[in-house]
């Protein structure tokens, strides 16, 4: 069965790569909102006083703060990312050691990266988003094997056409990280 999974993830990755549909806007590539483009690192912006503020501040709920780490991360702004899903309630959730791996991989520090994706995946084991910044990382590190062991695990996971699974797929047919 695994290695009919894997030949399957195999086949998906040689497919042309449709435009980035997704299934859920918090496996999406975030887009840029006044958090990314305006706000110092730390800070969220909050639409009801039109100002960025503190990312502690009571104002925001975890899913307000996950998804602005993620579009900071994604944009670049990693410290600023880490910054913000510091600041999550929820702290040490899988939703919040995505953010923190990617973001801590994307500015270098790898091995914490991958530890927090090892983290994220002992807590939830079918978060297909760290799956796929996970096997992200092994394109980047020519780990080939792992990284379709990941894509194999996201179509197993129910995950086939989302954005992690496409995503990981064009990493993997391209030899590089997805470009965000």
């Amino acid at each position: 069965m695994r290695a009919r999974l894997i030949l399957a993830a195999a086949a998906l990755a040689t497919l042309p790569l449709p435009a980035l549909a997704v299934m859920s806007d918090d496996d999406a590539p975030p887009k840029p909102t006044p958090t990314s483009t305006t706000c110092e690192d730390g800070k969220v912006w909050d639409e009801a006083s039109q100002t960025c503020v503190d990312a502690k501040s009571d104002l925001f709920d975890d899913d307000t703060l996950y998804r602005a780490a993620r579009e900071l991360a994604h944009a670049g702004r990693y410290e600023a990312a880490i910054l913000v899903a510091s600041a999550m309630a929820d702290s040490s959730g899988d939703r919040a050691l995505t953010v923190l791996g990617f973001a801590h991989r994307k500015a270098g520090r790898v091995d914490l990266g991958m530890d927090l994706y090892a983290r994220a995946l002992a807590q939830n084991p079918d978060n297909l988003l760290v799956r796929a910044y996970r096997g992200m990382a092994y394109v980047e590190m020519a780990e080939l094997a792992l990284a379709r062991a990941e894509l194999a695990e996201i179509e197993a996971r129910g995950g086939a056409g989302t954005w992690p699974a496409l995503a990981l797929a064009q990493a993997i047919r391209t030899g590089v990280g997805i470009a965000y």
